[in-house]
């Protein structure tokens, strides 16, 4: 008897943990995140050589130990003989940090123009749909070319192109829920209790949105990781001698016969972050889901 009264009083954040703890890819995909954010935290002390020195003399040098059993450039050297693995780590700080940017300012607006979409229909859910019909019109990385084209390139101006785009994402997901929401019972007794429509939306209804949000965030932030990789690539994202993974497969393009670990290994790099993003995500919306679990 006393074992069905604890099992009752577990809470739903409990249960949906204890699910995620159960999904071993999910939890070893979320190891593999944790690891390079590690990385990316600690870069500065991690990174054995300094991720700008170049030294022509060590240019496209393989992957190699040195005499002595010590690691020399374990990574190998680029064109101008700056250590590979230094600026991976180095670089995994750019990627996480500019998707962690992005997907925290386009949460924060998708959600409040979701909610008050969703909520306040009217003449707002119609400027808001409009809105986010257009943007999706564009094609998310030519509408990044061309902000970028106009702003120029730099961190700081990635981070407002992609947000521009980026935020109608949560905004759709907030609004499909924000509809259904309006209508259950407990909404219906704040506007009977005379709460006004803030406090209903943000009091209310957000907490009850958040799940399906932090999903969409976790999902979000592989596809930008992506996007910041493609700009730098294309010489519109981060500029040198800042390391970024999509200028380092860039800088090793036309060594990929002689020198394949210049271009591979950054390319390396994104594929397992972002297959690991993608894994947790799945994994996070399997726990969290409470529709995936009413038996």
């Amino acid at each position: 008897m006393s074992g069905s009264v604890e099992s009752t009083a577990i809470s739903p954040t409990a249960l949906a943990l204890a699910r995620l703890a159960g999904n071993r890819t999910a939890v070893a995909a979320l190891g593999i995140v944790a690891l390079f954010v590690l990385l990316a935290a600690f870069a500065p002390w991690i990174a054995p050589q300094d991720p700008g020195e170049a030294n022509l003399f060590r240019r496209l040098q393989p992957p190699a130990w040195e005499e002595g059993g010590e690691w020399a450039f374990p990574l190998g050297c680029d064109a101008l003989g700056r250590d590979i693995l230094s600026r991976l780590i180095h670089g995994a700080r750019v990627s996480l940090s500019v998707a962690a940017m992005v997907v925290g300012i386009a949460a924060v607006i998708g959600t409040l123009a979701g909610l008050s979409a969703g909520y306040l229909r009217g003449w707002t859910d119609t400027l808001v749909s409009r809105l986010v019909d257009t943007l999706l019109g564009f094609p998310y990385l030519v509408f990044a070319i061309g902000l970028m084209a106009m702003m120029g390139p730099g961190l700081h101006n990635i981070v407002v192109a992609l947000v521009l785009k980026e935020w109608v994402f949560t905004c759709r997901v907030v609004r499909g829920e924000t509809l259904a929401a309006r209508e259950q019972d407990y909404v219906e007794a704040a506007r009977a209790l005379g709460c006004t429509a803030g406090h209903i939306m943000l009091r209310e209804i957000l907490p009850n949105v958040l799940s399906p949000v932090l999903v969409v965030a976790t999902f979000r932030m592989a596809y930008v990781i992506i996007m910041e990789a493609s700009l730098s690539f294309l010489g519109l994202g981060v500029q040198p001698p800042t390391p970024s993974w999509g200028s380092m497969v860039a800088d090793g393009r036309d060594f990929l016969v002689d020198a394949w670990w210049v271009s591979t290994l950054p390319g390396v790099a994104i594929l397992l972050l972002v297959l690991s993003i993608n894994l947790a995500s799945q994994g996070l919306r399997d726990a969290f889901d409470p529709r995936l679990h009413t038996s």
